[in-house]
């Protein structure tokens, strides 16, 4: 109300004051966490009806600015990749911050106890569903396409269906694998999944961490290293072939097309939800 209906209208001021209206489809932030000044990850509480397939993605966003000429507000949403297990209390997510992109300008700067907007309607393809049963199972990942594999590296299911994990990491930097990294780390201590899953489960893991600007243990595009053998010999396992193994791509546009091309090169047909098959690529990802 206006200073004038304030000071003449005295019974609108034993009125309660409205309630500031909650975002639609609103979860609160209840953690936060920067790992480089381009990527950070966060956990917000979840729906207590939403179910999901770890790997899977949601949109989730927060309100735009207030059109200049209307005032009013529209959602910014965009596809992220749940970073929890299915099983999880809460969600977490992991994102780039990108300073005049639309959403990640805004979502950046959140902190505990804000409030964000998720839509609890899970899809997408990078699901043990999509696959055909196999022995071996690579993940493929640059940036933060990592997110989705936080979730199925702690997907008891991952275990139970193969004999070994191979998840690969290619970043600009080093500091950009930390978040991958001492999330695998975490597995040998967590107590939950080695009661779950059995004693040791984190053995079957192989991490192959590559970085493309900045010196590291392991320098070059996944690609070039599995191209020249390079990897095969690091990890020390048999070349790519359909008869066992099985891939998941998360990565940006022109990884994942060079990726799909040598996987197919080596036997290994595309699947889906409606039709498993040897490999799945995310196309809601981009880096």
């Amino acid at each position: 109300m206006n200073e004038m209906t304030a000071v003449t209208d005295t019974a609108s001021e034993a009125k309660p004051a409205k309630a500031t209206p909650t975002l639609p489809d609103a979860q609160t932030v209840t953690a936060v966490k920067h790992w480089t000044d381009r990527l950070f990850s966060f956990r917000v509480s979840r729906p207590a009806s939403l179910r999901f397939r770890s790997g899977e993605f949601v949109m989730i966003g927060l309100m735009g600015d207030p059109d200049p000429k209307t005032g009013k507000q529209k959602p910014l949403l965009r596809a992220y990749s749940i970073a929890s297990p299915s099983w999880d209390e809460e969600l977490e997510f992991y994102s780039i911050k990108v300073q005049d992109g639309p959403l990640t300008s805004k979502l950046q700067h959140i902190k505990k106890g804000d409030q964000i907007i998720l839509r609890p309607k899970p899809v997408g393809t990078l699901v043990h569903d999509a696959l055909l049963p196999g022995k071996r199972i690579w993940f493929f990942a640059t940036g933060t396409g990592f997110a989705p594999f936080a979730s199925l590296l702690r997907e008891p299911q991952t275990y139970e269906d193969y004999d070994e994990v191979i998840i690969t990491h290619t970043c600009r930097t080093a500091g950009e694998l930390t978040y991958g990294r001492e999330l695998i780390e975490s597995l040998k201590d967590d107590e939950l999944l080695n009661e779950v899953i059995g004693e040791g489960f984190w053995k079957k893991i192989k991490y192959y961490p590559t970085t493309t600007r900045e010196e590291s243990a392991k320098m070059g595009r996944i690609t070039d290293l599995i191209n020249s053998g390079e990897a095969y010999k690091d990890l020390g396992v048999e070349p790519l072939n359909p008869e066992s193994d099985r891939a998941m791509i998360c990565g940006n546009l022109a990884f994942n097309l060079e990726l799909k091309d040598m996987l197919e090169a080596a036997g290994l047909e595309e699947g889906a939800n409606s039709k498993p098959a040897q490999y799945v690529v995310e196309k809601a990802f981009l880096d």
